[in-house]
C-alpha cells in the first residue's frame, strides 16, 4: 500500500480531511493545530458571497473556455443547489477549516467531480479577498441607511428645537445662548461626516481582487473585466500580489466605525446628562429608557448608555486590524485571517447601535420649561461686553468690565440682569438704559448670524445645506413635517393643484418613495 495521503471522494486530502492541500504532507495535522487553522466559525457567514464569487467565476471559465456549455450549466446548477441545502439545513457538523472548503466539498457532492473544475486558475487567496470585499460593499450600503435614518432623526429634533432656546455649554459650564437646533445640527454634521467616510471606504472596497491567483496572476486568460462588472465592482486590481493582501480598505471601513462610535458617544453623553433630572432638557420615550429592579422611579437612559460604551469595542477592532498587518511581508500571510472577526463585528455593533440610538433621537422631546428655567443671565456675559464694543470700548477692556460685574453680581447673590444702571455705571458710564435689551436670548441669537451661527437664518442656512447633502448623494430631501416640506416648496406659494403642477414636487414625492415614508402627511395648501 502505498504511504502518499488518499484523496477522498469529495476531494479533500484523506490525511487531512477538511482541507485542500493534504497530498503535500506525510501524515495528519495535530489537534491542535486543527483547532487553530479552523476558520470555519467565523467566516461561515459568507457563503453567499462565496457562492456568488463561484458562480462568477464558472463564468470566466466558461469564456475562456475551461468549461464547455454543459459543463459551466452542470456548476451553476449544483451552486445553486449548495445555496439552497445551506438556507434550508445549514453547515450541520461540517469539519473543513472554512467556509469555501464546506461549498467545495458540497458542490462535489451535487454534482460529482466535475465541481473539482472550479477550482482551475483560483487561490483561495484571491477567492477569500473577493468575497469579503462583496461583504464589506453591501456592509457599507446598509451602514450608510442606518446613519441617514439617524441624520433625518436629529434633522427632525432640530426642526422641533428651532425656536427653542437652550445653554449652549463650553467645559460643561453655561457659555452662551444658543437654539436647540443649533445643537442637534452640531450632531448631524458629525454623521454626515460619517457618511461621507463610508462612501470613501464602500468605493475603496470595490476594487476586484479575482483572477489574481495565490500571488502571481491567473495563466489563464479570465476577463477580469468582465468579472468586475458582474460582481459590481468599480475596477480590476491592478497588481496581484498586492490585490491578494491589501486590507487597507477594511481599515478605511473600520476607522470610519470607530469616528462612528466617537460621534455616538458624544452625542450619548449629551443625552444622558440633558435627560437626567439634574438636567431635565429632554425625555426620551418609554421605548428607549428602562427602569431598575430596585428603585421603582428610576428612568434610565440605557440607550445612550449602551451605544456610548459600543464605542470602545470599535476603536478596538481597528486597532486590532493596524496591529495585524504593520508586521507582515510582502504577500499573503495567514495572518490576514484574522481581519473578519474586526470587520464582522464593527459592521454588527453599527448596525444594531445606530438604528437604536436613531429611535431614540426620533422619539426624544425637548422639555422647553426645564430648558428656560435653568438659563443663567451669566449666559449673556459675552453680549454684555459686545454691547460696550458697540459703544466703541476696546474690547479686552469690556471684558474687564463685565468680569467685575459678575463678580459682583456673585458676591451680592442676585443674576446679573438685576444689577441696577448704577452698578453698571459705576463700572463704566457707557452703560444706558437699553443695556437692559442685551439680557434677551432671542436677540443674542439673531446676532450671531455669520455662516454656522446660531440666529434663525444661519440655522436655516444650516438646514439647506443638510438637505443638499443627501440631495446630492441619492436625489432625495430631508422632509418629514409638514412645515419643513412647505418651507422648501415655498417658492410656489399657491394652493395643492399648483403644488401638484410644480416639478420641484415631483422631486420630492419621488425622494419620499425611495425613502418609503408611507406616513409623510402632505398638506392640503401652501401657507
Amino acid at each position: 500500500m502505498s504511504d502518499e495521503p488518499r484523496e477522498t471522494d469529495s476531494g479533500q486530502s484523506s490525511e487531512h480531511p477538511g482541507s485542500l492541500w493534504g497530498t503535500r504532507f506525510d501524515g495528519g495535522m495535530a489537534p491542535e493545530m486543527v483547532s487553530l487553522n479552523r476558520s470555519l466559525s467565523v467566516d461561515s457567514r459568507l457563503w453567499r458571497e462565496d457562492v456568488r464569487g463561484s458562480k462568477a467565476w464558472a463564468q470566466a471559465l466558461r469564456r475562456a473556455d475551461v468549461l464547455n456549455p454543459n459543463e459551466l450549466s452542470s456548476i451553476i446548477t449544483g451552486l445553486e443547489g449548495v445555496a439552497h441545502r445551506i438556507e434550508r439545513e445549514g453547515f450541520g457538523a461540517a469539519e473543513e477549516e472554512d467556509i469555501h472548503t464546506v461549498v467545495e466539498r458540497m458542490l462535489l457532492e451535487e454534482i460529482g467531480s466535475l465541481g473539482g473544475k472550479l477550482h482551475t486558475g483560483r487561490s483561495r487567496n484571491d477567492q477569500s479577498a473577493t468575497g469579503v470585499r462583496l461583504f464589506g460593499m453591501a456592509a457599507c450600503d446598509r451602514i450608510r441607511e442606518h446613519l441617514l435614518t439617524l441624520c433625518r432623526a436629529l434633522h427632525e429634533l432640530a426642526l422641533r428645537g428651532l425656536h427653542l432656546p437652550m445653554p449652549g455649554y463650553t467645559h460643561l459650564q453655561q457659555a452662551q445662548p444658543i437654539r436647540a437646533a443649533h445643537w442637534a445640527l452640531s450632531h448631524l454634521f458629525a454623521f454626515l461626516r460619517d457618511i461621507d467616510r463610508i462612501e470613501v471606504a464602500k468605493d475603496a472596497a470595490g476594487v476586484l481582487p479575482l483572477g489574481s491567483g495565490a500571488v502571481a496572476g491567473c495563466p489563464f486568460p479570465i476577463d477580469r473585466e468582465a468579472l468586475k462588472d458582474e460582481l459590481g465592482f468599480r475596477q480590476v486590481s491592478p497588481n496581484s500580489i498586492d490585490a491578494v493582501a491589501d486590507r487597507d480598505w477594511i481599515c478605511d471601513l473600520l476607522y470610519t466605525g470607530a469616528m462612528v462610535g466617537v460621534h455616538m458617544s458624544r452625542l450619548s453623553e449629551d443625552l444622558v446628562l440633558f435627560s437626567s433630572l439634574e438636567f431635565g432638557f429632554v425625555r426620551l420615550s418609554d421605548g428607549f429608557s428602562t427602569g431598575s429592579s430596585l428603585m421603582p422611579q428610576k428612568r434610565n437612559p440605557d440607550v445612550a448608555e449602551l451605544a456610548r460604551g459600543k464605542s470602545g469595542r470599535l476603536n478596538g477592532n481597528l486597532v486590532t486590524l493596524l496591529t495585524l498587518l504593520k508586521g507582515l511581508p510582502t504577500g499573503y500571510n495567514r495572518d490576514l485571517q484574522e481581519d473578519k472577526e474586526a470587520l464582522f463585528d464593527t459592521c454588527d455593533t453599527l448596525e444594531v447601535t445606530v438604528p437604536a440610538l436613531a429611535g431614540a433621537i426620533k422619539t426624544a422631546q425637548f422639555v422647553p420649561g426645564k430648558i428656560e428655567s435653568v438659563m443663567d443671565s451669566q449666559l449673556f456675559a459675552t453680549d454684555l461686553a459686545d454691547y460696550l464694543v458697540n459703544k466703541g470700548v476696546p474690547f479686552r477692556e469690556t471684558h474687564e468690565i463685565v468680569g467685575r460685574l459678575v463678580r459682583l453680581a456673585e458676591q451680592s447673590e442676585s443674576p446679573l440682569n438685576e444689577l441696577s444702571l448704577d452698578d453698571m455705571r459705576r463700572e463704566h458710564e457707557a452703560f444706558e438704559e437699553d443695556v437692559a435689551e442685551v439680557f434677551d436670548w432671542e436677540r443674542s441669537t439673531e446676532v450671531r448670524d455669520t455662516i454656522g451661527g446660531t440666529s434663525l437664518k444661519a440655522i436655516q442656512e444650516q438646514l439647506e445645506e443638510v438637505r443638499a447633502h443627501e440631495g446630492k448623494r441619492v436625489g432625495l430631501l430631508f422632509r418629514s413635517t409638514r412645515s419643513a416640506l412647505v418651507d422648501r416648496l415655498s417658492y410656489c406659494n399657491a394652493n395643492w393643484n399648483a403644488l401638484l403642477c410644480s416639478r420641484r414636487f415631483g422631486f420630492v414625492l419621488a425622494g419620499y418613495a425611495l425613502l418609503g415614508l408611507s406616513s409623510v402627511q402632505f398638506p392640503l395648501e401652501a401657507r
